[in-house]
């Protein structure tokens, strides 16, 4: 039984991998480009992004996974979406606007006298950003982003109220066959082992920009 059951989970916790991996590699960029739109001078726009932003911070995740899901169906009467391609694009949209407002407050952090010296120098506003302000800014989110990352982890279990067969959702499948509840803890394991490694992995890092004041 206990192989059985390893084998089981380890076949959830893939699609939770697939869930957590496609949705950092979507939103860090989209997020930094969001940012960028947050803080763009053109009034629309920037009010347009913060609006949006507040809407997705301001709802469940499972309700935007929900409406991404059953909304093209019920409202448009398109055909609805595979529902992992549904949790993808919930998941994105959801953690590109968390990620937005960190990398907002890191850029906006940066003191106006680091610009300032770079133009002194005859550097470009890309040579600035890039050569100067990345770093340090990539220094001052790296605690914050380390907490949305490792509650994307968890997160990803949301994927089960659409019949996404992620890890808890084939532990369930124990209670409800085999009355076993012990494939729930099993489960709840590998989130620890996975949610440490990224805590060593983030500390690593820290300790790596530590140079920088």
């Amino acid at each position: 039984m206990l192989v059985t059951v390893t084998l089981t989970l380890l076949k959830g916790f893939g699609t939770t991998c697939a869930i957590f991996i496609i949705t950092l590699v979507c939103s860090l960029p989209l997020g930094l480009i969001i940012a960028f739109g947050a803080m763009s001078r053109f009034k629309p726009l920037k009010w347009l992004i913060k609006t949006v932003v507040w809407i997705i911070r301001g709802t469940p995740l499972m309700l935007q996974v929900i409406i991404v899901f059953y909304g093209p169906g019920l409202i448009f009467g398109w055909d609805a979406l595979e529902r992992m391609t549904a949790v993808l694009i919930a998941f994105v949209i959801n953690y590109s606007c968390y990620f937005s407002e960190i990398f907002r407050g890191g850029i906006e952090g940066i003191p106006r006298g680091q610009y300032e010296a770079g133009q002194v120098l005859g550097m470009t506003k890309r040579q600035i950003f890039f050569k100067i302000i990345l770093l340090q800014v990539v220094k001052r989110i790296v605690p914050p982003m380390s907490n949305e990352i490792i509650t994307l982890v968890k997160d990803t279990s949301l994927a089960r109220i659409i019949a996404v067969r992620e890890i808890i959702k084939e532990a369930e499948t124990y209670i409800a066959v085999k009355s076993l509840i012990w494939p729930l803890f099993y489960a709840g394991a590998f989130y620890l082992v996975f949610c440490g490694l990224l805590t060593l992995l983030f500390g690593w890092i820290e300790k790596r920009l530590s140079y920088f004041v």
